[in-house]
């Protein structure tokens, strides 16, 4: 019976726990993950993740990201798609275009760039397509 609660229960911390690339390490190129991922390092390039992303404080990505869910506290500079919440902390720095579905943005978080919000509008942009709302924008 004890047995299988300690089981059930480092199944569960697995479902948890997330890739971290740590303060002071630096990837370039393509990071895809079917899990969650932290950034309190550089990226320098895209990443995908089925999962939650969170960039530390001191995390930065240079290029494209596509998750399910976002906590920003760092900077990227790139296009970012989120199919969720996307949250924008209050030392977030976000220099490029967002599409989510839901967005939540404390006080002193900084963004340049376009939005689009929405189900419909979130599919185009996944599929690099322009939607009717886009076109009339331009």
């Amino acid at each position: 019976m004890f047995g299988d609660k300690k089981a059930n229960n480092a199944a569960n911390l697995e479902n948890f726990a997330a890739n971290t690339i740590q303060t002071g390490t630096s990837i370039k190129g393509e990071v895809i993950s079917e899990g969650s991922i932290r950034i309190d390092g550089n990226l320098d390039g895209s990443l995908s993740t089925k999962g939650k992303l969170v960039v530390g404080n001191s995390g930065l990505i240079t290029g494209d990201v596509v998750c399910e869910n976002a906590n920003i506290e760092g900077k990227i500079e790139g296009k970012l798609v989120v199919n969720g919440m996307l949250i924008l902390k209050q030392s977030a720095i976000i220099e490029g275009d967002i599409s989510t579905l839901k967005l939540v943005v404390e006080e002193g978080a900084v963004f340049n760039g376009k939005i689009s919000m929405g189900k419909k509008l979130q599919k185009a942009v996944m599929n690099n397509e322009e939607s009717e709302y886009q076109k009339q924008a331009v």
